[in-house]
């Protein structure tokens, strides 16, 4: 079960329809999985959810729906959405 759900998404994209809502799932899927790795911890442990983890969130699952290609032509690429590392940086558990 997503933390993010696919409404707080398709607001945050300026989605309106219904067509493309599994893909979503799939983008904020991906998205919690790769925050929680980056900060080391489950998502599901933090309630409630901080609000720089949930935009981060945000921010990667709408990036992987827009740019699903592999290439991109035209634009300059990043490796992250702008902000992404910053907003999870606070939350990040460290181990030595």
């Amino acid at each position: 079960m997503s933390i993010v759900t696919t409404a707080e998404l398709k607001a945050h994209s300026n989605l309106s329809d219904d067509e493309d809502d599994v893909l979503l799932d799939q983008k904020i899927a991906a998205a919690e999985g790769w925050c929680a790795g980056y900060i080391g911890a489950s998502l599901v442990d933090l309630d409630p959810l901080p609000a720089g983890i949930r935009e981060a969130i945000l921010r990667i699952a709408a990036d992987l729906y827009e740019n699903r290609e592999a290439t991109l032509i035209g634009t300059s690429g990043s490796t992250l959405p702008f902000g992404v590392t910053d907003l999870l940086a606070p939350h990040k558990v460290w181990s030595f």
